[in-house]
């Protein structure tokens, strides 16, 4: 990149060689902005080649122009029809009711598993129709802990590593999913009961094909698991470390539950309710910051403030760069909810879920999961984490112990765990 027919190394633009490639790094919002605002036109997302190998080329992940286009707004339309819908909230309730429920006797939990277990169960529910005890669903999440160890491996595919293993699950996944769907389709001409899940809504969509169908699957997955439990994780880690957040948000969720019987569930009503549940979401993403850049490439010189961004080369927008930035953010070293009272989490400089065109369409739904599982586990539980349990940032975000808790119950559930 030129500036002046110089080449600036340092500072929130510079020039790097990565992935094989002369690279363009930003960290600088109001690039970044530009970059994802221009996708299609200017830039066009651009992922190593192995991460296609294990996705598939019409992931919508790795997917461009017209076909990401489709996916994505059959994605869209799912979560706009799906995220307010009461068999969706039950369902994410009820899974997460149970979850807790199994914490009653245990002295000590590794949240990071038991996050991913409920998320699991609810993708799995949401997507495919399939309960925990159906065989399905142990086949499939096998097969998806193997599709994700290799995600994050090197990539060769060599029998017996962890990348071949991967795209061999995907295979076994896809399969899987080709089974469900040609099930449903039988059913669908005897006539029997719908299902509401995405599946169900899925089938239907002309504008796909069958390929385009089984990958929108395993990006729900995909999705719906890692990234979501995640948040969960980072949430609580952080609210054990902040008392004084702890508290308040405590206090919101049992205000919503004092205004509902004892056996009412949670309903959308409720969840636009959660202001400060969403103030320490949002600063959750902004402070633990699960992605932390995106993969693109200029698709032509492209001019940008007096910097020229030639042709061809990878551009790396940094979102932890500018979520950190103390000159873009007040205090940005700590974990302060309150900053979203007056700060427009819409606004350029906070960019959890990407944006433009690539923004993730699943967000509202794992913000949902998020507030509904908090609302039991901060009215039910105490929790203590333990010092050393911190997270680290290679090459994802994880815990190195899985996020142990000390979890002491403070009182009985005040929602009987229904079916």
């Amino acid at each position: 990149m030129q500036k002046r027919n110089e080449f600036f190394r340092y500072g929130k633009v510079f020039k790097s060689h990565l992935f094989f490639s002369p690279t363009v790094v930003s960290c600088d919002p109001e690039l970044n902005y530009f970059i994802l605002q221009n996708e299609g036109k200017l830039f066009q997302c651009s992922y190593p080649k192995p991460i296609h190998g294990i996705l598939g080329k019409v992931s919508m992940l790795v997917a461009v122009g017209d076909t990401h286009k489709r996916l994505r707004n059959a994605a869209l339309s799912l979560v706009t029809i799906t995220k307010s819908k009461p068999e969706f909230l039950n369902d994410i309730e009820r899974i997460a009711i149970q979850i807790l429920d199994s914490w009653k006797n245990k002295p000590k939990v590794i949240f990071c598993e038991e996050a991913r277990k409920f998320t699991f169960n609810v993708i799995v529910k949401q997507v495919l129709g399939l309960t925990p005890q159906e065989p399905e669903t142990s086949k499939i999440l096998e097969d998806f802990l193997t599709f994700m160890r290799g995600l994050i491996s090197l990539p060769l595919y060599i029998p017996g590593t962890p990348y071949a293993r991967a795209v061999q699950a995907r295979s076994r996944i896809s399969s899987t999913v080709k089974a469900i769907i040609e099930e449903r389709r039988r059913n669908c001409d005897k006539n029997c009961k719908k299902r509401s899940d995405f599946l169900e809504i899925l089938i239907s969509v002309d504008t796909l094909s069958e390929d385009e169908k089984v990958s929108f699957v395993l990006d729900s997955l995909l999705g719906g698991y890692e990234t979501t439990s995640l948040l969960m994780s980072m949430v609580v880690h952080f609210l054990s470390h902040s008392p004084t957040t702890l508290q308040q948000l405590k206090q919101e969720h049992q205000k919503i539950r004092s205004m509902k019987q004892k056996d009412d569930r949670l309903d959308w009503e409720d969840y636009k309710k959660m202001d400060f549940t969403q103030n320490v979401i949002n600063e959750a993403l902004r402070y633990g910051n699960i992605v932390k850049f995106v993969h693109r490439k200029a698709l032509k010189d492209v001019k940008f403030r007096g910097y020229l961004i030639p042709s061809g080369w990878k551009v790396l927008p940094v979102f932890t760069a500018v979520h950190l930035d103390p000159s873009v953010h007040a205090n940005a070293p700590q974990f302060h909810p309150w900053r979203w009272e007056s700060q427009d989490p819409a606004c350029k400089k906070f960019t959890p879920f990407g944006g433009g065109s690539r923004c993730c369409p699943g967000s509202d739904l794992a913000k949902v999961e998020v507030a509904f599982f908090l609302h039991h586990l901060v009215q039910n539980f105490r929790w203590k984490t333990e010092d050393e349990d911190q997270p680290i940032a290679y090459p994802y975000v994880e815990f190195q112990r899985g996020l142990v808790l000390n979890v002491d119950p403070c009182s009985e559930f005040s929602v009987k765990n229904e079916g």
